[in-house]
């Protein structure tokens, strides 16, 4: 009998680290494609920017050796290319049209004879979008985080969280057609302003994409405080607003500061609200009722009809590096500086 049970129980061992086994290979395989994935993807974008700092040289195109094609006819003598309606691209046109002062003009006009690749009032209006979505979906999903945390009874907080972080599976197309037919129509009516699409349009339909992300952030921040805070609070006479607004909410700063972050990364990196909603004018005005347009947006809308290996095509390449960058900064800061001085926090470290 003795023997019997021996040696089921190492045939249970034995199922069980295999298993056990099987489940690390997965998870490590997973964790490992992932990351490779977002490394490979950072060296495609990266690659296809670098002509921008390292022009390659290009021969001159000669007009001799340009042929015009023909249809099952003869070419006649007269369908000769004249020289005059052809201009030979070189390498020092190039790297003038991508030179550090072009990129850092104030005009984004990637089509005519001298293109101008002024990204500032991309970044102008990328700004202007993000912080009108931050200003007005930020507030409100912060005091909903507070309520749902601190003072909803349990059974309206499963009503309250699961719907909230609902508007996360909307698709972003569906937000940006929802702002272009009835937010822009409605506002427009009610502030009187001359461009029906605007930034602040385009903001306020980012706050929609904004308020789960930073709804869900902060209320795992405010439930993670030890009750212990609270009840002291409550012992020494603060009421329950006092205690959540001047107890709980500053010791949850990290975690709030944190939710801001990805918020932000968010919405900077949006690219069909602002595609659909912003009226996509590359303006420098801080006008929030005039049209922008994004770095997201740019590269969405005129991606699809560049020349490969242009200069356009490499600008394009160059600003989703630009918002890879920014907003794996923004991440990483939100995820690894800001959590660790929570989690430092609760400690008391």
């Amino acid at each position: 009998m003795l023997i019997k049970k021996r040696n089921s129980k190492n045939s249970l061992d034995k199922k069980f680290r295999l298993s056990e086994y099987l489940a690390e290979y997965i998870i490590k395989s997973v964790s490992f494609v992932t990351f490779a994935g977002v490394i490979l993807i950072f060296l495609f974008v990266f690659r296809e920017a670098s002509p921008i700092f390292f022009p390659k040289e290009k021969a001159a195109v000669s007009v001799d050796n340009l042929q015009q094609e023909t249809y099952g006819e003869e070419p006649s003598q007269n369908s000769a290319p004249q020289k005059e309606n052809y201009k030979s691209f070189t390498s020092n046109e190039e790297t003038d049209v991508a030179s550090l002062k072009n990129l850092s003009g104030k005009d984004w006009q990637p089509i005519g004879e001298k293109p101008k690749y002024g990204l500032l009032p991309l970044f102008i209006g990328s700004f202007k979008a993000t912080m009108i979505a931050i200003l007005i979906g930020a507030p409100i999903a912060i005091l909903a985080a507070i309520f749902s945390a601190l003072f909803a009874p349990k059974y309206l907080r499963e009503i309250i969280k699961p719907s909230i972080e609902l508007l996360a599976s909307f698709p972003s197309v569906v937000v940006g057609f929802f702002a272009l037919i009835t937010l822009a129509t409605l506002f427009q009516n009610i502030f009187g302003y001359t461009y029906r699409l605007n930034a602040f349009i385009g903001g306020l339909a980012m706050a929609l994409a904004v308020i789960p992300i930073v709804f869900t952030v902060t209320e795992d921040a405010l439930t993670a405080i030890p009750k212990s805070f609270t009840e002291a609070s409550l012992a020494l006479g603060a009421n329950k607003w006092q205690t959540a607004f001047f107890v709980v909410l500053p010791a949850a700063t990290p975690g709030v500061f944190a939710a801001l972050l990805l918020g932000f990364g968010r919405a900077f990196g949006e690219t069909m609200i602002v595609l659909m909603a912003t009226g996509n004018a590359p303006l420098s005005s801080l006008n929030i009722f005039e049209p922008v347009r994004t770095l997201s947006a740019t590269i969405g809308a005129e991606m699809a009809e560049v020349v490969f290996g242009d200069t356009h095509y490499t600008v394009l390449f160059l600003i989703g590096a630009l918002l890879f960058i920014i907003t794996f900064c923004i991440n990483a800061v939100a995820e690894f500086y800001v959590r660790a001085k929570l989690m430092k926090r609760f400690r008391g470290e």
